[in-house]
């Protein structure tokens, strides 16, 4: 569980969607755009392969939702769309994530990784797990003192599956929870995004508990 203490980073300024003013603003618009066309066609092939995270039959793999206001981290208790950086949804079968229908809902993807190495470790079956497609949305970076922010998207169709994505970890661009896994549907994205910000670039199955163990507050 995370403390509560550690969040108050000035974050309310932060826009839910991807406005917002910031230092960098102006001089990312134009490497946003070419992003977000670069991001189309790796995005369309993840769109195609949804399924592939359930193993159950066409159709049985439910659609990510729009997080909204009524919607807290299963973590750390924090409003998702209330703060910056990627979000996270995961659904498992026949089961209620924390107490509540699906999907388990994040702030933040280590917390995510987190959860669910620990929903493994009780036999949970997995049958989606999205993240924060930061190659078809129009991303900000702002500055909060010493950090550096990515804006939050926590619209429905902002989500990728995690699996078709590359992952930039542990970069000096923090989201609420600090340093994080952020994804991008195309490399190309990833690579330049940690050519400018620094960060390891994982797939999916490169995230392991050793690597969310060393994310998060830093």
């Amino acid at each position: 569980m995370c403390d509560h203490s550690h969040h108050a980073h000035g974050h309310s300024h932060v826009p839910s969607h991807g406005g917002g003013e910031g230092p960098e603003r102006g001089r990312r618009v134009g490497d946003v755009t070419r992003r977000r066309v670069l991001g189309g066609v790796g995005a369309a092939a993840a769109a195609s392969v949804a399924g592939c995270l359930g193993g159950g039959g066409e159709g049985d793999t439910p659609e990510p939702v729009t997080l909204t206001t009524e919607d807290q981290c299963e973590v750390c208790g924090m409003v998702i769309p209330n703060h910056p950086g990627p979000s996270t949804e995961i659904f498992y079968r026949d089961e209620q994530p924390s107490g509540h229908d699906n999907p388990a809902r994040f702030d933040s993807t280590w917390e995510a990784f987190q959860y669910d190495f620990e929903r493994q470790d009780r036999g949970w079956e997995r049958t989606a797990f999205y993240v924060t497609d930061y190659s078809s949305v129009d991303y900000t970076l702002t500055q909060d003192g010493d950090s550096t922010l990515i804006s939050t998207h926590p619209e429905a169709d902002a989500f990728v599956d995690a699996t078709e994505v590359t992952f930039v970890a542990n970069s000096e661009v923090k989201g609420a929870m600090g340093r994080d896994l952020i994804g991008f549907s195309a490399e190309a994205d990833a690579d330049s995004f940690s050519d400018e910000h620094g960060g390891t670039l994982l797939s999916f199955g490169d995230v392991t508990r050793e690597t969310v163990a060393g994310l998060g507050m830093n």
